[in-house]
């Protein structure tokens, strides 16, 4: 039972690290922006309560679904993860080049509602298999704050040369964690 719940929190440790690696490459590229540092806890706080509400809903949202469909939301859920963690490879190969919000207001919050909607994502698939909302989404919550702060300090220092590499390594954990779920 002990292995079990070790195993489930380290799943869902590398799942919050796979999803905050979105929120982290956006703040290497916000980094160059010289924010103070008033301003960083701030952005960092807002994204992590995001990263904390956005997979809640999808997790509830998840076992609905879940009580609908029955014994192929395993399946969905990984094919689910799969495709965001594609996603996120593509958009770290091909880049949007309109993708820069200022980090101020509502601009903030459209940009911490973006880069938690894989979040959302992954929370629907977690739903479907039944893991515990709470831990799930605290941890989402804590590495996504935690990896924006250092994306944002790393990005005053780095002036982006991590960004696509950061992104394109998160998209592989999902890829990675989704196929495993389908063979198991």
């Amino acid at each position: 039972m002990a292995q079990y719940v070790i195993g489930e929190f380290f799943s869902l440790l590398m799942i919050a690290f796979a999803v905050g690696m979105d929120a982290f490459s956006v703040s290497l590229g916000m980094g160059m922006l010289q924010l103070r540092l008033k301003r960083i806890a701030i952005i960092g706080f807002i994204i992590g309560v995001f990263h904390i509400v956005m997979p809640l809903l999808g997790i509830y949202l998840g076992k609905i679904i879940s009580s609908q469909i029955g014994s192929f939301t395993a399946i969905v859920g990984a094919c689910i993860i799969i495709a965001i963690g594609l996603q996120m490879i593509i958009h770290a190969l091909f880049p949007d080049t309109n993708d820069r919000l200022s980090p101020v207001g509502a601009g903030l919050v459209l940009l911490a509602f973006t880069v938690s909607l894989d979040s959302f994502s992954v929370g629907l698939s977690l739903g479907m298999s039944q893991v515990k909302a709470i831990v799930a989404v605290l941890l989402f919550g804590i590495c996504s704050t935690c990896m924006t702060w250092s994306g944002l300090l790393i990005g005053r220092k780095v002036r982006g040369l991590l960004g696509v590499y950061s992104e394109m390594l998160g998209g592989s954990i999902l890829c990675g964690l989704g196929i495993a779920m389908l063979i198991s």
